[in-house]
């Protein structure tokens, strides 16, 4: 699936089943809401914090819902994506030229990446 069609399905399903988008601002609360939750599995799973007792998630490390947070995410950025009227993929290429030009040698003359 391309970020074209996605957006396009992500708004077939709101027209079909969502009634409406919520506002720009309640989107952005729930992105940040879902930022949240996938930072949580991170930090349990790749970082030094452990999983509580009473976490479900806990019993494959966080393995199955690693990947349904990251889409969680996506859908509620492809939400305000579409009710703010960004193409996504334009400006996802945009951002990668940017950081090419910009980035072009920062990266390979960095001695910390080269460990």
């Amino acid at each position: 699936m391309t970020l074209k069609e996605a957006q396009e399905a992500v708004d077939a399903w709101i027209e079909e089943y969502g009634v409406r988008y919520f506002s720009e601002l309640t989107n952005m609360a729930v992105l940040t809401e879902e930022v949240g939750e996938l930072a949580r599995i991170i930090s349990r799973r790749y970082g030094d914090q452990s999983w509580k007792p009473t976490d479900s998630r806990a019993k494959d490390n966080g393995k199955e819902a690693l990947g349904e947070e990251m889409a969680d995410v996506l859908w509620v950025l492809i939400c305000l994506a579409n009710q703010t009227g960004v193409d996504l993929t334009k400006e996802l290429k945009k951002s990668i030229e940017k950081k090419t030009f910009r980035d072009r040698t920062r990266h390979l003359d960095n001695p910390k990446l080269k460990t």
